[in-house]
């Protein structure tokens, strides 16, 4: 009986291993962003449909990581480096409403089809509207809905717009919202956010990982 149930629970780890590493795939290749559509597409193509075996978010965007690292490589590097200084510009751009980075761009996972996902913060959420009408920004209205806490979840005001090839994606949020930001899709864990000067420090970072490949000094 002791070898069935450890014969159960490996069967278990297998599938929820492949579940991931085919989301991660999903992802990559097929441009899906949302952590839940890519395991229930990946559960459906697998032909897998008990709830044990799918994997959590977090395993599935470990898999990413490891499927961009290993097939992507120095086009997800660039691509990601290229919104990175996109979103430096922009977090400068809407300065007035202390931004902060948030979503792939932030994490290392983004690919070409990544947006730059800000967070805005101003209690008149029209004063955006107004900034970006004044700028002749045209931004498409959408709403998304965030866990602000653990008990509380509301619609916000979303605008999307492009500039120089690259996606923008603006939530806009009550100023209260700096102080405890809202719960991440991936882990339910306060999102992690980037002011400015933050993203600064990573591209330099980044400059310098990129610099210590190229000549062989990186440990």
């Amino acid at each position: 009986m002791h070898r069935a149930r450890q014969h159960a629970e490996t069967r278990t780890r297998e599938r929820r291993h492949r579940l991931a590493h085919e989301a991660a795939r999903l992802m990559a290749e097929g441009g899906i962003r949302d952590y839940h559509q890519a395991k229930l597409k990946a559960a459906h193509r697998l032909g897998i449909h008990d709830d044990a075996s799918l994997p959590r978010n977090r395993e599935i965007e470990a898999a990413l990581r490891e499927y961009q690292r290993l097939f992507l490589g120095e086009g997800q590097a660039d691509a990601l480096r290229l919104r990175r200084e996109s979103a430096a510009r922009a977090l400068d751009f809407f300065a007035g409403f202390e931004p902060r980075l948030v979503g792939a761009v932030l994490d290392g996972t983004a690919d070409a089809n990544s947006p730059v996902q800000l967070q805005l913060f101003a209690d008149d959420p029209d004063a955006v509207t107004r900034f970006l009408d004044e700028h002749g920004i045209p931004a498409e209205p959408r709403s998304r809905r965030l866990r602000m806490d653990r008990d509380r979840a509301e619609d916000v005001p979303v605008w999307v717009f492009g500039a120089d090839g690259v996606s923008f994606d603006l939530t806009v949020l009550p100023r209260l919202a700096l102080r405890q930001a809202p719960l991440s899709g991936v882990d339910e864990r306060p999102m992690r956010r980037a002011s400015a000067a933050q993203l600064r420090q990573l591209l330099a970072e980044d400059e310098i990982a990129g610099y210590e490949r190229g000549t062989g000094t990186g440990r």
